[in-house]
């Protein structure tokens, strides 16, 4: 496996430092990857990766132990075509609805991870799933792990169809999370809260209830439970949310099938 102490003797090369390369990069700095190790490619870079130490648009190393692909969809198959890298070089992609073929027709000898982070990771809050071809080997994934880890949790698919299912719950997530907390607020204010107070009653809940969900560890309904005494106002409230025809499970369903139906699309 190659540990950090290889990364920083040969060299990793991110192409595409935006807002989740920049993430990942100062994630990588913070956990000891020597500054001079890293080698970033981008148009427009962001003014103070100057003042880091890396090196930014310069010459890239021969062999780079890992190749990072942080560059948005659209932009892959321009990108792809100009990178060139071999058989010890590990490619590492953070794009979503790229396939591991289109990375193993430009990369044919390559241990190849695909990776799906969501934007929380901007705060090193996020979760990653992560999936390699047939030439990424334990060490491989052990690697492209580490190196996600830098910005939050990160779990293992056993296939790459279930990618587009992670997309549509985990990647695409955080909007339906952040349109709850509009309608949470917009009912709030119907009820005759002021606006400013009934966004910040409507975040301050969302972010306090995920932050339990994940310390608790427990089954969401246990903690749901916890919440919910007969009769009372939670009980009121959850007889219009679980509503098994007009509730949240039947449109989360479509909101999710939705999401992954379009990854599908894309992918092809």
């Amino acid at each position: 496996m190659t540990d950090i102490s290889e990364l920083n003797r040969r060299g990793l090369v991110l192409i595409g430092c935006g807002r989740m390369g920049g993430a990942l990069l100062d994630g990588w700095l913070k956990n000891g990857l020597a500054p001079a190790a890293v080698h970033v490619v981008d148009p427009n870079p962001r003014p103070e990766l100057a003042g880091l130490g890396v090196s930014v648009n310069g010459d890239l190393p021969a062999s780079p132990a890992v190749l990072v692909i942080a560059v948005k969809p659209q932009m892959m198959a321009d990108v792809l075509p100009r990178l060139s890298v071999g058989a010890d070089t590990l490619v590492v992609s953070v794009a979503a609805g790229v396939t591991i073929a289109a990375y193993q027709a430009a990369f044919p000898a390559s241990a190849i991870v695909r990776t799906m982070p969501n934007t929380p990771a901007a705060i090193g809050q996020g979760i990653t799933a992560i999936i390699g071809n047939d030439r990424a080997a334990e060490g491989d994934l052990a690697l492209a792990e580490t190196l996600m880890s830098a910005v939050g949790r990160v779990v293992r698919l056993t296939a790459e169809d279930q990618m587009d299912a992670v997309t549509a719950l985990s990647g695409s997530g955080p909007a339906y999370v952040f349109h709850m907390i509009e309608a949470m607020a917009a009912a709030g204010e119907a009820e005759g809260l002021s606006p400013a107070l009934a966004l910040e009653l409507a975040r301050a809940t969302v972010a306090g209830a995920g932050a339990l969900a994940v310390a608790e560890d427990e089954d969401p309904a246990k903690l749901r439970e916890n919440v919910t005494s007969p009769g009372g106002t939670t009980a009121a409230g959850l007889g219009a949310l679980m509503d098994p025809d007009s509730g949240l499970p039947p449109l989360m369903r479509r909101t999710i099938a939705a999401a992954a139906a379009r990854g599908r699309e894309l992918g092809k």
